[in-house]
């Protein structure tokens, strides 16, 4: 699914903005706002000075395609890399050096790819991976992996992960063919697709893709899904979905962040660029004022200051806002 993202993204980037390469992925540092890490369609990239200078740290990775990452809340030092094709690598010092953590991760395909890490809030070595071939989960830091995929029979790739920050055992899994649910940590997944998915296109080629997923902190019986065809909104645990954002001139959502300060404001980000909803995602608006392009890739907000936001695009390179997100300023090329 990330893959095809990916091409879908080349395909449409604008012309003659190939200042820097494609930023995929954005994680920022929970406590030091002068670290950030960037993945592009080939490297892992990392800033020590606020975005100043960019260093690869993809060496050591036999398969440099790095589609997700994470950071140990706890100790910060340590970093997670999800890749294309020989799944999780860990890292104990920044990104300097990685080791391989596969042990339990299902090899019968080298195309396997990690898409998302998800860490429980009460155990920094307990983590949950999205992946092509189903649900992981590590009590050990990724020492050893196990599949949770009971009750998840219609779909193995897995693409994007949500969990309840008020009760953790409450997991939302975006598949291809719409959404699973577990009260009790991935232990048993139930489908949960009314008014998303109908029950006769799960598994065909025109099932919904479901490219993030998250539970509003404020309200977690809310729970919004982006997928490659609309926005969708549950006031009900999941029970039944709505369809919200349907004003928007495109419709396929691939980053999306809840403000974690503001109540009922969300960002997505797509080919037309960055939309802010601040009802809940009944209206929206297109915030993408000093953006050179508007195929924004990635957003995240940072942990330190809540007005400052980070965009990565597919051809103009990173973006800082420090307005939550009024106006973007260009930062130093990645790569390039």
């Amino acid at each position: 699914m990330k893959i095809l993202l990916a091409l879908l993204f080349v395909a449409t980037s604008l012309a003659g903005c190939n200042r820097s390469d494609p930023i995929v992925l954005i994680q920022l540092h929970p406590k030091n706002p002068d670290i950030i890490y960037v993945a592009t369609n080939d490297y892992i990239y990392k800033t020590r000075d606020g975005g100043q200078v960019w260093t690869n740290l993809s060496q050591g990775m036999s398969h440099s395609r790095v589609i997700a990452m994470a950071i140990d809340p706890a100790y910060p030092a340590t970093v997670y890399a999800g890749t294309k094709g020989d799944a999780v690598y860990k890292s104990h010092d920044g990104g300097q050096r990685w080791a391989s953590m596969r042990s339990g991760l299902d090899d019968a395909t080298i195309s396997s790819v990690v898409n998302q890490f998800l860490f429980d809030p009460a155990d920094a070595q307990h983590i949950f991976i999205a992946t092509t071939m189903g649900v992981f989960e590590t009590k050990n830091g990724g020492e050893q992996w196990t599949k949770k995929m009971e009750g998840m029979k219609e779909v193995l790739m897995v693409v994007t992960l949500g969990m309840d920050p008020t009760r953790p055992s409450i997991l939302y899994a975006g598949t291809s063919g719409g959404v699973y649910k577990s009260t009790d940590q991935a232990g048993h997944w139930e489908k949960v697709n009314n008014g998303l998915v109908p029950p006769d296109m799960v598994k065909t080629s025109r099932a919904l893709n479901v490219t993030a997923i998250l539970v509003d902190p404020y309200e977690p019986d809310v729970v919004y899904a982006a997928t490659l065809a609309g926005m969708y909104k549950t006031t009900d645990g999941a029970q039944s979905w709505k369809r919200i954002g349907e004003s928007l001139a495109d419709q396929m959502i691939v980053g999306m962040v809840l403000d974690r300060t503001r109540r009922g404001v969300l960002y997505i980000t797509g080919r037309d660029g960055v939309h802010r909803s601040d009802d809940g995602g009944l209206v929206w608006k297109l915030i993408n004022k000093g953006l050179a392009t508007t195929n924004v890739r990635a957003i995240a907000q940072s942990d330190i200051d809540p007005q400052v936001f980070y965009a990565g695009t597919n051809g103009s390179g990173l973006y800082r806002s420090q307005d939550a997100g009024e106006t973007w300023e260009p930062m130093s090329p990645v790569g390039g």
